[in-house]
């Protein structure tokens, strides 16, 4: 059963989710539709756990953050809509099959995929399915939303685009593997990298391949785009920054000492890359050139992503610490230790920071009142 502990009270203030700024939401994986994976609120300095949700079998994926409700997928095969202020449930919707599709909010309405290939959407409001899609194997990819068009990709590798309103196949894109990363829709064009090695640019509308450039390495992550690169790492052990307009790689980066792949999809805000690596570090990178500005040493590998809020980079790891680091230095601000492994991507919004654990345990820290 569902359990929510309340750790400290809180009232909605100036963090709270009174007003509807882009700081008070994060509504889908990366938080926007270029994947930056950068929050546009910031978080009080030294963080206090609030409240604890407690689910059976495990969290993998990230939450959601719309309206004062958290939205959560976890292993237990349930999407769970919980109040942002007290971690008590609102509602929840059995998919029947592990989640670890990251959920994404729009329109109304909570977008993701399950272990089975079933692709739901789900009424925000009320948790009433609305209609599902069904692929031939599972969804981890999370799904990213234009308009009435919802793209996401599926383990039977292709990159799916539907309808949001009915669920109504639009367009598919046939790749040669695993899509395991959301898409980045940018300038009505879906992009995508996945496990055969290729970078994919392909039209919102119609599902034309607009670009398809050769990598040479899988990617798991998702790409993060930014003024017309787009940044991600691969299992060669390297992160890349790629021109879209030329299809030519700008730089790749490797860490000098320890050769581990990256799973961690990149935060990417003015002239620096962040991403966590299995080499148990998370590396700054200079977003121009691709060389090192700083790196950090964790206590286990980080394959969930960072998350960029103010002047601060939060990131877990494997081995259950959640730090908060300085964005310029890369010096240790705040940490604690969630006692459980952690593979989940934090979620920033409203002064709160939610993340959960492999164990089942969902953290939200904000300000103590």
């Amino acid at each position: 059963m569902a359990l929510a502990i309340l750790l400290s009270a809180s009232v909605w203030g100036a963090e709270g989710p009174g007003t509807a700024t882009p700081g008070d939401r994060w509504p889908m994986f990366r938080g926007d539709a270029g994947l930056t994976g950068v929050s546009a609120g910031t978080l009080t300095d030294d963080l206090k756990p609030l409240w604890v949700f407690e689910v059976p079998e495990g969290i993998e994926s990230a939450v959601a953050i719309q309206d004062g409700t958290v939205y959560l997928g976890a292993l237990d095969g349930n999407l769970h809509a919980l109040d942002l202020a007290s971690g008590k449930s609102k509602w929840t919707y059995a998919a029947g099959a592990e989640i670890r599709s990251s959920p994404s909010v729009a329109g109304g309405v909570v977008f993701f995929g399950d272990a089975d290939g079933v692709f739901h959407a789900v009424d925000a409001a009320t948790g009433k399915g609305r209609w599902t899609f069904e692929a031939e194997a599972e969804i981890v990819s999370s799904a990213n939303v234009a308009g009435d068009r919802v793209v996401f990709g599926s383990h039977d590798q292709y990159l799916y685009c539907v309808s949001a309103k009915d669920g109504s196949l639009l367009w598919k894109v046939e790749t040669d593997g695993y899509v395991f990363g959301a898409p980045a829709l940018v300038d009505g064009t879906a992009i995508s990298v996945g496990c055969d090695g290729y970078l994919r640019a392909v039209s919102l509308e119609d599902g034309t391949e607009v670009k398809k450039i050769e990598i040479g390495s899988y990617v798991g992550a998702s790409p993060a785009v930014l003024d017309g690169r787009v940044y991600f790492g691969t299992f060669d052990n390297q992160v890349l920054a790629v021109d879209l307009e030329s299809g030519k790689k700008v730089w790749s980066y490797e860490n000098p000492d320890r050769q581990f792949p990256y799973l961690s999809s990149a935060s990417v805000q003015g002239d620096r890359v962040i991403v966590g690596g299995r080499d148990k570090s998370i590396h700054a990178i200079d977003a121009g050139t691709g060389k090192s500005l700083w790196t950090h040493a964790t206590r286990g590998k980080v394959d969930g992503s960072p998350v960029i809020a103010g002047t601060r980079v939060y990131v877990a790891s494997a081995s259950g610490e959640i730090l908060g680091l300085d964005l310029a230095t890369g010096k240790p601000a705040w940490s604690f230790d969630a006692g459980a492994s952690i593979l989940a991507s934090p979620a920033v919004a409203a002064g709160r920071l939610v993340i959960g654990t492999t164990e089942g345990r969902l953290f939200s820290f904000g300000k103590a009142e």
